[in-house]
């Protein structure tokens, strides 16, 4: 038997399972009533373990809302990699990959907005949210090479413009003045900025 297929040990399915228990408890609850009015022995109780082993997969609430939060970004990131590579043009490649990211982020608004701050001010030492800037890479990196299609756009060109489009994204995530916003209003938003930065022929939506 190789080591890539021993199965997994007592252990590691104990951790697994606590941590799979632990991440739908605080993601409940945080969708119910927001990250700021959720206690960390609510999240304990839900979860049916003890806070001071809570305590041992996060250190405090903004690492349960790293931790929730990556799960759901990194699904969405899977899926705009599949819905760009069926997109008709740059433009729509780079919506396609934009969108699934803020419709996880705006599931509960101050959630998203709180996630953004820790992205941008948390420890990036810390591992939770190590891994949210790994998945702010890898659309940064993503977005490039949607960017790279246009034959006239270089590689290095399309990772500068792949570094503006994801600030764009997420200053426009994070505004105050956007708070209201529904998901397709921020969308458009982000297109219109993104779009005013393109060459015009990678600016034209095949739609």
């Amino acid at each position: 038997m190789t080591v890539g297929s021993e199965p997994v040990g007592r252990r590691e399915r104990n951790r697994l399972d606590k941590l799979t228990r632990i991440i739908e408890a605080a993601g409940q609850l945080f969708e119910e009533r927001g990250v700021d009015d959720v206690t960390t022995k609510e999240i304990a109780d839900r979860a049916d373990i003890g806070t001071g082993t809570l305590f041992l997969y996060a250190k405090s609430k903004g690492d349960l809302l790293l931790l929730v939060q990556n799960a759901t970004y990194a699904d969405a990131l899977e899926r705009g990699r599949s819905d760009a590579a069926a997109a008709g043009s740059v433009i729509d490649g780079v919506m396609a990959v934009i969108r699934p990211v803020v419709e996880c982020n705006r599931k509960q608004v101050d959630n998203g907005r709180t996630y953004l701050r820790e992205i941008v001010f948390g420890d990036p030492d810390e591992p939770h949210h190590l891994e949210a800037l790994t998945l702010t890479f890898q659309t940064e990196e993503l977005l490039a090479e949607v960017m790279a299609r246009d034959p006239r756009t270089s590689p290095e060109t399309a990772r500068t413009l792949a570094r503006v489009a994801s600030a764009i994204m997420f200053v426009s995530m994070a505004a105050t003045v956007n708070a209201g916003h529904t998901v397709d209003e921020v969308v458009a938003e982000i297109e219109g900025q993104i779009g005013a930065m393109l060459p015009p022929a990678a600016a034209a939506s095949s739609r």
